[in-house]
C-alpha cells in the first residue's frame, strides 16, 4: 500500500482522534517515550521522515526537536495488531525526555515482581 491516506485509514483513533505511539530507538530497540498522533501528525511523520505528535496539554502540534535539538528521524512507522496503536522506530539525537534524560522511563521503579525469578 503505497498512498498515505490509505495507511492513514488503517489506524484506529480513539474517541479524541489520537492513537498512542510508542517510540523506540531504531538500533537498540530502547523505549524512548510515550505520546499522541492525530491523523495530520501522522500524515507528518510518514511524509517528512520527522517525528510529529499532538501535544494534548498545549493543543497543537510538536516536531520533536525544533525548540530543544534533540530531533527524531524516522527509521520505521509499525501499526499493531488491533491498529490502535503505533510504534515508531527512530534515530534520535540527544534525550529524548523533556526531563533531559535518555528515555521518560528511566526514573520511577515500581518494584514489580520479577515473575522469571526462582522462588
Amino acid at each position: 500500500m503505497s498512498d498515505v491516506e490509505d495507511r492513514i485509514s488503517l489506524v484506529a483513533f480513539n474517541s479524541d482522534g489520537l492513537a498512542p505511539v510508542i517510540v523506540q530507538q531504531w538500533d537498540t530497540r530502547e523505549v524512548l517515550m510515550l505520546a499522541w498522533m492525530d491523523a495530520e501528525a501522522l500524515r507528518r511523520t510518514l511524509t517528512t521522515g520527522r517525528a510529529v505528535y499532538w501535544s494534548r496539554s498545549r493543543q497543537e502540534y510538536w516536531r520533536k526537536g525544533d525548540t530543544s535539538g534533540h530531533i527524531q528521524v524516522v527509521r520505521e512507522a509499525r501499526l499493531d495488531c488491533d491498529g490502535d496503536a503505533i510504534l515508531l522506530r527512530v534515530d534520535q539525537t540527544g534525550p529524548a525526555c523533556h526531563t533531559g534524560t535518555r528515555t521518560c522511563f528511566d526514573t520511577t521503579d515500581l518494584g514489580a515482581v520479577d515473575g522469571g525469578a526462582s522462588t
